[in-house]
């Protein structure tokens, strides 16, 4: 297939001059990060809204979480969580993502407004996924994974984590465009924090070029996960921030990640990362 190289937007989405700013809005009452607090409709569509006036550019709607260890949520409950939130926002003209794995809660939201599809098993958890996305005719996130979140870490092995995860991905960009989703609207995502350890996420930040080289839109999501927490950790990695006191960590991988050239940085808090984003365009353009 014939895919271009470099920043551009996936096909379907407004283009922007820098790295793009994903703010997350989880409808969950178990998410490692901020469980419950957006849990209500009401104060999830508040929260998104707030995210824009911050900073973002795009906002991403999940009703599952996908911490290690999660367990599934049914797809009822996923669907009440989810689509009155994308409705919710998509009135407001939010450009609006949702987060699932199933095919009919991505159809479902695309249909409330939802313009990006972004499933973490990049359509490997349901059969249906690729060819309701491909009818939907948006965007798709295809990101890096080996499987559901109660047994990802017993599956965090490899011997050359960047070159395993390119390849990993690659097979899954074929199989998404052999079923039907064209090539100019694939997102690729590495996974970070998904069956890998701290060493990988930090060996495939810091190798970003050879995933860009795949030659779609790279969309690079570290916020407040586990790896940075070991980073910032203290007294001999014996005291670990808590996810919350992992903000600055996130916008200084967001600067990273704009200057190595990705598409879009997912978040949880906007307006370091919107900062970050926008002061690594500056650079780039005075070079």
């Amino acid at each position: 297939m014939t895919i271009s190289r470099g920043r551009g937007a996936p096909r379907g989405l407004p283009e922007w001059d820098r790295c793009a700013v994903m703010g997350v809005v989880n409808v969950t009452p178990d998410s490692f990060s901020d469980g419950g607090r957006w849990f209500d409709t009401t104060a999830a569509v508040k929260h998104g809204l707030e995210l824009v006036a911050q900073g973002a550019d795009l906002v991403d709607v999940g009703g599952e979480s996908t911490r290690p260890g999660a367990s599934r949520v049914d797809e009822d409950e996923e669907l009440r969580r989810v689509l009155p939130v994308v409705r919710g926002l998509a009135a407001e003209g939010v450009v609006v993502s949702v987060d699932t794995m199933r095919a009919s809660v991505a159809r479902q939201a695309v249909e409330a407004g939802a313009k990006l599809v972004n499933d973490v098993s990049g359509g490997a958890a349901d059969p249906g996924m690729i060819p309701a996305v491909a009818a939907a005719e948006v965007p798709f996130v295809v990101m890096h994974w080996r499987g559901h979140s109660d047994g990802m870490n017993s599956l965090a092995v490899y011997g050359d984590v960047v070159r395993e995860v390119a390849g990993e991905l690659r097979r899954r960009m074929d199989a998404v465009v052999s079923g039907g989703i064209a090539p100019e609207r694939v997102v690729i995502d590495p996974g970070l924090g998904f069956a890998k350890t701290a060493e990988h996420d930090l060996a495939l930040l810091g190798h970003l070029a050879e995933l860009r080289a795949l030659g779609r839109p790279l969309l690079v999501a570290a916020s407040r996960k586990r790896f940075l927490g070991r980073v910032l950790a203290r007294d001999g990695g014996a005291t670990v921030p808590p996810a919350r006191e992992r903000d600055a960590a996130t916008a200084a991988v967001s600067a990273i990640a704009a200057h190595e050239g990705a598409w879009a940085v997912r978040v949880h808090e906007v307006r370091a990362t919107a900062d970050a984003v926008r002061v690594a365009r500056a650079v780039e353009a005075a070079r």
